[in-house]
């Protein structure tokens, strides 16, 4: 791949975003039970036992699963290159924190939780070892600034029980 001699940038306007992303996973089944059942995607489409594509909001996939190249695969190794993470964005702070009510039910483990100033947000790994953030953005205008307007992201801890505290139904 050659480096353009001046890269070329999105206007600040543009309405270009992520559309969904589709994950190859070991055993279907599985991740579908995480995705649907944990994370509370629904099922739009599914293709017999080799994929199956969810959606929050009636979309018409955010998400895509499937065992094409993966059946009965094993996670990348570390140090290999691939997907750090996906992120699902909650639209407030109270959805985030049923999603949270959800993973603890389902006995899952956080691998971090973290306040960057413009997000407060989960992280955690689906059975195939996929990283999952779960987020949700603050008001831009409490975003942290720079004395010149710039973005000022940080990341410190979570306080994770108050969170807690915000879903609507407490375990």
């Amino acid at each position: 791949m050659t480096t353009p001699s001046r890269p070329h940038s999105l206007p600040a306007n543009s309405q270009v975003r992520i559309g969904h992303v589709h994950l190859k996973v070991a055993d279907l089944e599985r991740s579908l039970s995480f995705y649907r059942d944990v994370l509370g995607f629904t099922v739009t489409q599914r293709y017999g036992d080799q994929a199956v594509f969810l959606s929050a909001g009636g979309y018409h996939h955010q998400l895509g699963l499937n065992t094409w190249e993966s059946a009965g695969g094993s996670p990348p190794a570390p140090g290999a290159t691939g997907l750090y993470h996906v992120a699902f964005l909650y639209p407030t702070r109270a959805e985030l924190a049923d999603a949270l009510q959800r993973v603890l039910r389902a006995g899952l483990r956080l691998d971090g939780a973290a306040d960057h100033g413009v997000s407060e947000a989960l992280y955690l790994r689906d059975p195939d070892g996929n990283g999952v953030e779960l987020y949700r953005d603050r008001p831009e205008d409490q975003w942290p600034r720079t004395p010149e307007g710039g973005l000022a992201m940080y990341s410190r801890p979570l306080n994770v029980e108050a969170l807690r505290r915000e879903a609507p139904v407490a375990i």
